[in-house]
């Protein structure tokens, strides 16, 4: 059955999502925005990005609207009050919120001792926009017409036999890496699950383009014989199907860097786009790296089973990653593979988390510091940071992440999950809804937005954005787990142990499953029901059972003894999902509660940036 929006049919769920995204983005595109130059920097209002030598900074939205609201005053000092009233509209916040963001605004500007004051606070009165402001040119919707939307198709599989792909699309992925770290502002670069939904397809450029809102489509194949690599690649323009370039690599395969480095500058030069100094060094040290053969696809392969996100696949990309480290030392990436799934693992309860952490953590340090410029490296560190309660600089971590990588996508939701225990639920919010638009038909992402939604009690919201990624991927099990959560908040609960147990059979009756099903039996009454999966789940020489969850069965049971029991060893055990405590409804009964405010104090949230 088709769809409808308005006059519009659409055949798939898929379809409807990227319309509602692109006529979301046609309809902002219709206002003027202005952009503002002081200093260094370079403040894009329609845009709502802020510049730095012409690097994008890793910035929320509400901190770039409070530094527009300050310029656009022209040095007259605008009230706490008035900041309240335009940043936040209709919005009930916490009282230094304000605060907080203009310290943020201000690490942003590195206001210190030897740099210029922007900022001025002027005491009982507000603050004021101290800095010379040249206004540098209205940005229309003709400008925002010559940003390019890319979407790199997956590379065709040339040398045959399926026990390949995982080269093919290992090298895809790699390349929308390469092409997402160019100018944000003028590049846009479709993640890469969307962009695996045309793997052997059949339909045009027209059509894929149209489909996902690009400008432009790289597609290619990969061919291996023997020690020789051969890659075609050709970029094509979406309006008229015009190749605008083409071009065919032979290589050995410790050159596949330099290689890519090479495609990523003729992209840019064709479509226009002018690297950043930081990029244009990057590529430049790109050309002339090399890279065992034997590594690299060890790493590929790794990522290859990581991109499955379920235990046995990170089981065996930590192998494959371990590996890759073994024969090249100083792989930064595959050290920050090792990092992601350790962290995974310990995120979703299937094996104690200290370990896991330290292992995570220690791995992470080690990719930054092989590679300082690498964002995913410093993505997963501030991740597993977050999920250690190491709160101090934890902030600028992520914005450094953000700002090395913005096409990370995955860092966008690890840095919302931040904002979240930070209490900053609308900016978390934002975050993974302006992240989504890289990536529309992803249906894990989509996943992770409703998560963001149910811990910020939009239940409704996270319902519909759970039902369309549903109706995506019918068969993740995540999907049906986080849309029972959101239907036990709103007190349905057949549909909430309905969800559950769908969730339960996909996942092969996973610990987090059977845990989500009891949660839903006790919310709804049911003890008996409940009692038996708890009974299952903590009898003798069954497999680990993260206590996080256990404890969420009895706080919907609103039993506050067992509940604090059971969040005292995932105290014990360091449990990362504790990052959530003070925003998961299913504590509701336990905040009033000295015990509740005492473990909020332990995990650190005092003294959290």
């Amino acid at each position: 059955m088709a769809l409808r929006v308005r006059d519009r049919a659409f055949g798939s769920p898929a379809e409807e999502l990227l319309f509602s995204l692109r006529t979301s983005q046609e309809f902002a595109a219709m206002f003027t925005g202005r952009q503002y130059e002081f200093g260094h920097y370079r403040l894009d209002t329609q845009g709502r990005l802020l510049f730095r030598n012409g690097e994008r900074m890793a910035l929320t939205p509400k901190v770039v609207d409070l530094l527009i609201v300050l310029v656009e005053a022209n040095g007259e000092v605008v009230g706490r009050d008035e900041l309240l009233r335009r940043v936040w509209p209709g919005t009930v916040v916490e009282e230094g919120s304000v605060t907080s963001h203009i310290s943020v605004l201000r690490k942003a500007l590195r206001e210190g001792k030897t740099e210029q004051q922007y900022i001025e606070t002027l005491p009982k009165r507000g603050y004021r926009f101290v800095g010379s402001v040249k206004d540098a040119r209205t940005v229309t919707a003709g400008d925002a017409a010559d940003r390019r939307v890319l979407v790199v198709l997956p590379f065709e599989n040339l040398s045959g036999g399926g026990k390949h792909d995982y080269f093919s699309d290992g090298l895809t992925e790699e390349l929308i890496t390469q092409l997402a770290r160019l100018s944000p502002d003028r590049l846009g670069v479709i993640a890469r699950t969307s962009a695996m939904q045309y793997k052997s397809t059949t339909k045009t450029v027209r059509q894929i383009g149209g489909e996902l809102g690009a400008s432009h489509v790289l597609e290619g194949g990969v061919r291996r014989a023997g020690d020789r690599l051969r890659i075609t690649a050709q970029l094509i323009r979406v309006s008229d199907e015009s190749h605008l370039w083409a071009e065919c690599y032979e290589r050995k395969p410790h050159d596949i860097l330099a290689l890519q480095a090479e495609v990523t500058r003729a992209i840019a030069r064709e479509i226009r786009i002018t690297l950043t100094v930081r990029e244009q060094k990057r590529l430049d040290l790109d050309r002339f790296r090399s890279i065992d053969p034997q590594a690299h696809e060890l790493y590929l392969r790794g990522r290859h089973f990581w991109n499955r996100r379920t235990e046995d696949g990170m089981r065996k990309s930590i192998q494959c990653f371990e590996q890759a480290v073994q024969h090249e030392p100083n792989y930064a990436a595959a050290y920050d593979g090792i990092s992601d799934a350790y962290t995974m693992l310990a995120c979703r309860g299937v094996i104690p988390a200290a370990e896991a952490l330290h292992r995570a953590k220690t791995a992470a340090r080690q990719a930054v510091q092989l590679e300082p410029e690498l964002g995913e490296g410093y993505a997963s560190l501030a991740h597993v940071r977050l999920h250690d309660w190491d709160w101090v600089g934890l902030a600028e971590d992520f914005r450094r992440a953000l700002d090395l990588n913005p096409g990370h996508l995955i860092a966008h939701y690890w840095y919302a999950e931040y904002l979240m225990a930070m209490g900053q639920c609308d900016e978390a919010v934002a975050t993974v809804k302006r992240a989504q638009q890289m990536d529309p038909v992803n249906s894990l992402f989509n996943a992770s937005v409703g998560m963001i939604l149910y811990l910020a009690q939009r239940y409704d919201e996270a319902i519909a954005v759970l039902r369309q990624a549903l109706e995506i991927d019918p068969s993740l099990f995540l999907i049906h787990l986080r849309l029972g959560l959101a239907y036990q908040q709103k007190k349905l609960p057949r549909e909430a142990i309905a969800e559950m147990q769908q969730a339960v059979s996909l996942s092969g009756r996973s610990t987090e499953t059977l845990a989500g099903l009891a949660q839903a039996y006790a919310a709804a009454g049911d003890r008996k029901a409940m009692q038996e999966i708890v009974d299952e789940l903590l009898g003798a020489g069954k497999p680990y059972v993260s206590p996080y969850n256990v404890a969420r069965i009895y706080g919907s049971l609103a039993d506050k003894q067992r509940a604090f029991d059971w969040l005292e060893r995932a105290y014990d055990e360091h449990n990362p999902d504790l990052i959530e405590l003070t925003r998961e409804p299913s504590f509701a009964s336990l905040r009033a509660d000295s015990k509740f405010h005492d473990l909020a104090r332990r995990i650190g949230w005092s003294t959290a940036d």
